[in-house]
């Protein structure tokens, strides 16, 4: 081989080297990024990433807010440290995950959750499990964020909560952003996920957006009769008959005589929990629950909820208590509310699905009816969502 050919060959050799390639261009080397090691161990690697964007879901899920925020693993991976990083309070004691927790489906079993310095959320935390398979794109119980991106930063930036809110003394949003700037870690995955360090609040939001929709739970009884069969009307072979009698009373809608009682059919539940994925019509209104947590009055703006998947693990344990005002404590509970709606003073938001011929309903249930409903709710739930380390605590 002439030398300057030779030399040539050499040059490109200590190029390929330089850059973490080997001669023939078939092995990278991997990168140190001794801040993550450092700060997660073994926990994140960002040589070997998670799988948040191919999980893949069953066929017949069709429903998908995920808009223009496609999820990846890097952003993802980004997401879930921030979602665990008490450092986005303004003393370092809560983070998203303090009110939204892995082994309760991402709610809390608390009444209202513990903010800053002695402070609460105003409303019960609301489980985050399938909050992309939703029609529903706003978010809060009352839906004041029109976005999940929207959403995520609005607790950081609450007074009693993360308390990033410029009040009262208090430092607003971008000292936090200032803050994280300056933590090694932060620097080592904005470069990785954008290229540089600058650590920006939409990009915290696409983050930590793309991190909650990830999450997702299809391995419940449910989804493994559901396979089996053409639709949710056929009885599904893996059910026992008390389930399947639950399904089809959650499925078929009431039929109310002039009084608002029903004499026929199901319960209707699915009118405003639609199957497969029972995440809430963005039409519903008011379900009846209008108090106040610790407090006088009404709130009647209520008319979000979380997918019922999940309500409970496997066990029949329920994931915490439920509505917005944690009121209702077990499913029997819940279900008796939904059997007899009184029609309270002040609540011209009250969905008239629950008012048939402007009564409030009746639906006349007895206990065979109660116990397969509660039945069927718990064929919804799986067990992989309590325990997938990558929607873990990266910290521990």
């Amino acid at each position: 081989m002439p030398k300057h050919i030779q030399l040539i060959s050499l040059i490109i050799t200590v190029i390929a080297i330089t850059l973490g390639c080997s001669k023939n261009d078939t092995e990278v080397v991997p990168v140190a990024y001794a801040a993550i090691k450092a700060a997660f161990g073994t926990n994140i690697d960002l040589n070997n990433l998670a799988n948040y964007a191919n999980q893949g879901k069953p066929a017949y899920i069709n429903k998908d807010n995920t808009a223009g925020n496609p999820i990846t693993d890097a952003k993802a991976t980004l997401g879930r440290v921030l979602f665990y990083d008490k450092n986005l309070s303004v003393d370092n004691t809560v983070s998203c995950a303090s009110c939204h927790k892995q082994e309760f489906a991402f709610s809390d079993t608390a009444l209202v959750s513990s903010g800053v310095q002695g402070g609460v959320t105003g409303r019960h935390s609301m489980r985050l499990v399938n909050s992309r398979f939703a029609v529903e794109r706003k978010f809060f119980w009352n839906e004041r964020a029109a976005s999940l991106e929207a959403q995520t930063t609005q607790p950081v930036q609450d007074h009693a909560e993360m308390g990033f809110s410029g009040q009262n003394g208090r430092p607003a949003l971008p000292a936090l952003l200032t803050k994280l700037q300056g933590i090694a870690y932060y620097n080592e995955l904005f470069k990785f996920v954008y290229g540089d360090i600058n650590v920006t609040e939409a990009r915290m939001q696409e983050s930590l957006a793309q991190f909650i929709r990830s999450i997702q739970s299809f391995d419940s009884k449910y989804d493994a009769g559901r396979a089996l069969v053409p639709n949710d009307n056929q009885a599904f072979p893996n059910f026992t008959p008390q389930e399947n009698a639950g399904k089809n009373l959650f499925l078929t809608p009431p039929v109310f005589d002039a009084t608002g009682t029903r004499i026929n059919g199901g319960l209707g539940c699915n009118g405003c929990h639609n199957a497969p994925e029972f995440d809430i019509d963005p039409n519903t209104l008011n379900n009846g629950i209008i108090g106040i947590i610790n407090g006088p009055g009404i709130d009647i703006d209520n008319t979000r909820a979380p997918s019922l998947r999940d309500l409970t693990k496997t066990n029949g344990t329920v994931n915490g208590p439920m509505m917005h005002t944690a009121a209702i404590k077990t499913l029997q509970t819940v279900i008796g509310h939904y059997g007899t709606i009184n029609l309270a003073p002040g609540n011209n938001k009250l969905d008239p699905r629950l008012r048939p011929n402007g009564f409030g309903q009746k639906l006349n249930l007895n206990a065979q009816e109660v116990n397969s409903v509660i039945a069927f709710l718990g064929t919804l739930s799986g067990t992989n969502v309590y325990t997938d380390v990558k929607w873990g605590n990266p910290f521990k």
